[in-house]
């Protein structure tokens, strides 16, 4: 795969090609969104011989929410597949602390690039689309390299580059937005603390939520158009009605975490959550 054919599809987790990285690789605490710790390395006591879980259809039930919104942006069959040739790290148990550390560099990779992405869609500055475009295909080429250079790589000054062209395509776009009508919430700043708060009524569209905490707010109704939803948790948050087809930065995740509704406008790239129907 090249830069110039991937596309966000590319991006979408595909469990039944991977060996069940994300329930090995990482560990969880108990807490309300785990019912019980698992260290990081081991595999979780619910998978079965097939890399499957064996409460899938129970998880929210059994105390598992954790397991049902995360996502790998699809590092998990690309590290199985493509970086490890199918064997899995059952049948070459020598191979698994390299395999599960791939699978975390990875799984952040490709997240990156999936902001790179919407990035250079969404500017207007030619010179910032190709700086994104660069960034994307130096990515890209570690999904198709050595393992060892993979896992060498320095995350946090890939990320450092990345965080720059995502916050000046946010300026950009932000801006296009912008309108001085007094209707913002006070409160609206990156990083704020607006869990419980009902945003309800105030001007959405433009906003900067980047790395806000809005567990549980209420933004049903809403226009989100061109706010920047960077980090932002949105577990429990209401956009029931709310309109985030043009919102920057919304991955699956936060959408699975978050309640809306059959009225709740979502981009093309990220899909209904089945759990909605039962809202």
């Amino acid at each position: 795969m090249t830069e110039t054919s991937l596309r966000r599809a590319d991006l979408r987790a595909d469990c039944s090609s991977c060996f069940a990285l994300c329930c090995t690789a990482f560990g969880f605490s108990r807490s309300a969104d785990f019912a019980e710790d698992k260290p990081a390395g081991l595999p979780c006591p619910h998978l079965d011989a097939g890399f499957g879980c064996s409460i899938h259809d129970r998880l929210l039930s059994r105390g598992f929410r954790g397991c049902t919104v995360f996502d790998c942006f699809g590092a998990g069959q690309v590290v199985s597949r493509r970086l490890f040739s199918g064997t899995s790290w059952r049948e070459r148990p020598d191979t698994r602390d390299r395999m599960f550390s791939a699978f975390g560099v990875l799984q952040q990779v490709h997240e990156m690039i999936w902001y790179l992405l919407e990035a250079r869609e969404r500017t207007y500055d030619p010179e910032t689309a190709d700086e994104a475009r660069s960034l994307t295909e130096a990515l890209v080429s570690l999904t198709h390299g050595d393992v060892d250079v993979l896992i060498s790589i320095d995350i946090d000054e890939a990320r450092d580059s990345v965080r720059k062209v995502l916050t000046t395509v946010s300026e950009q776009v932000r801006s296009s937005y912008f309108a001085d009508d007094g209707q913002t919430h006070e409160s609206l700043v990156p990083g704020a603390d607006l869990a419980g708060t009902n945003l309800r009524g105030y001007r959405m569209y433009g906003a900067d939520f980047r790395g806000a905490v809005l567990i549980g707010a209420d933004l049903g109704g809403c226009d989100l158009a061109g706010a920047d939803l960077l980090g932002a948790d949105l577990r429990d948050t209401h956009v029931e009605d709310a309109d985030l087809s043009r919102a920057l930065y919304l991955t699956q995740r936060q959408i699975a975490a978050a309640h809306g509704n059959g009225r709740t406008r979502l981009p093309a790239f990220v899909t209904v959550p089945t759990s909605w129907a039962c809202e």
